[in-house]
């Protein structure tokens, strides 16, 4: 059991990551983390060569503790599919959200709620895998009928949980896109 929720959870974490990347018309640091510099040949994340800071609802401010690399993280917001355009002052780099159009945030929320589903899937699957198990115990003689049963209730138990612990996750996203 405590594997599956392990699993599970795991999968509702990856969930509100993504969440969190989602460029919901404020700013938010959590879109840059994807973003990759390349620092002496090596990828390095913004995060771990600049200071990244929201002075207000629709900036971002990244100041790097290496100026001489102030062009390349320029480089690389310009090159990520963020939609953002940096504006680079010589000291900092300013990345100013613009306020979403209707039909980006029915978009946006049609996004959030494919991506939802396909972390319910995930749960499913676990669940079936879980259930798969016991059953193998049950086949192997190493849990009774009863065990079978109460080991059953508590997956299914487990699985609503966590698809109910998605649906708020999904509407709060939902509700931030759609009252900016």
């Amino acid at each position: 059991m405590k594997e599956l929720e392990d699993k599970m959870q795991k999968t509702l974490d990856r969930l509100a990551e993504n969440f969190a990347e989602v460029r919901a018309g404020r700013a938010n640091p959590a879109i840059l983390n994807k973003v990759t510099v390349d620092y002496y040949g090596v990828a390095t994340p913004i995060s771990q060569m600049a200071g990244i800071s929201v002075p207000e609802a629709r900036m971002i401010v990244i100041q790097p503790w290496d100026m001489n690399t102030l062009k390349e993280i320029e480089k690389a917001i310009l090159a990520s599919d963020i939609g953002l355009n940096p504006n680079n002052d010589g000291k900092v780099i300013r990345l100013n959200f613009p306020e979403l159009t209707e039909e980006r945030r029915k978009e946006l929320v049609k996004d959030i709620k494919k991506t939802a589903e396909e972390a319910k899937v995930s749960i499913r699957n676990i669940r079936r895998d879980g259930m798969e198990k016991i059953k193998t115990d049950l086949k192997n003689g190493d849990i009774t009928e009863d065990d079978k049963s109460k080991s059953e209730d508590n997956v299914q138990k487990l699985t609503d949980k966590y698809v109910a612990e998605i649906d708020q996750l999904l509407a709060n996203k939902e509700k931030e896109i759609m009252n900016i």
